[in-house]
């Protein structure tokens, strides 16, 4: 296959076929770094807007995060900055995260989150407040979700389960069925749906509208629900 490629374009080949490049997603998604800070979930609740609806969001308390470091193209071979938020106990802190955070001017940090696609040229030791979002944008928040242990087929994948009493079952209302066939090929295919620990996982939410921005109190509202327990730290990116 000979020719250059040409980003976000289809070519054709010597036999005049089209193929697409296969960078042209990889490219575009180092192009696409995007901002954020490091936030805690308090909890749901709902507010009214103009017209009177009633919005269910999520109340996120977003910052202030400290620079805690600064990575540079020459140096590290690319650019970001490392966000630390929620200090940390001194008691459960090791020497090499004390001097780290010393070279920041600040208490070491529970979270660390690098971003990328910064507008303002951040140093060691600057403060990113909840200011860095406005009302209207839309937000992706990412987050651990809620633990539920070991969950049945039912729970975990919806399954429908027989349904009815008839037909000679008594006790096989959630039982997964069969999961493969005799001796041949006398194994289980890999990815069977089947019972297991279920959530526990990162679990990123697109496309959340905030609400609100309160900067003296350090809280963003987002409309819906985002993954994880109250309390937990999610990280908001624009």
């Amino acid at each position: 296959m000979s020719g250059a490629f040409r980003e976000g374009k289809m070519e054709k080949n010597n036999l005049g076929l089209n193929y697409f490049d296969p960078n042209f997603l990889s490219n575009k998604w180092k192009n696409n770094n995007m901002s954020g800070l490091i936030g805690k979930k308090i909890g749901m609740t709902s507010i009214f807007d103009e017209s009177g609806k009633n919005i269910p969001c999520t109340v996120i308390e977003a910052g202030p995060c400290v620079v805690t470091q600064v990575r540079t193209d020459e140096v590290d071979g690319y650019n970001a900055v490392q966000l630390g938020f929620d200090d940390k106990t001194e008691k459960s802190t090791t020497k090499a995260a004390k001097g780290h955070a010393k070279k920041a001017g600040t208490a070491v940090k529970t979270k660390v989150v690098e971003f990328q696609g910064f507008d303002q040229d951040l140093k060691l030791g600057d403060t990113v407040k909840v200011d860095h979002f406005e009302e209207g944008e839309f937000v992706d928040v990412s987050g651990i979700s809620k633990g539920k242990g070991f969950q049945g087929v039912v729970k975990r994948h919806g399954f429908a389960g027989v349904g009815q009493a008839t037909h000679g079952q008594h006790n096989r209302l959630r039982a997964p069925g069969s999961i493969g066939a005799a001796s041949y090929p006398a194994r289980v295919f890999k990815g069977m749906r089947m019972a297991g620990r279920m959530g526990g996982e990162k679990v990123k939410v697109l496309n959340l509208r905030v609400l609100k921005v309160m900067a003296d109190k350090n809280i963003l509202l987002v409309k819906g629900c985002v993954p994880g327990h109250n309390n937990s730290y999610v990280i908001i990116q624009k």
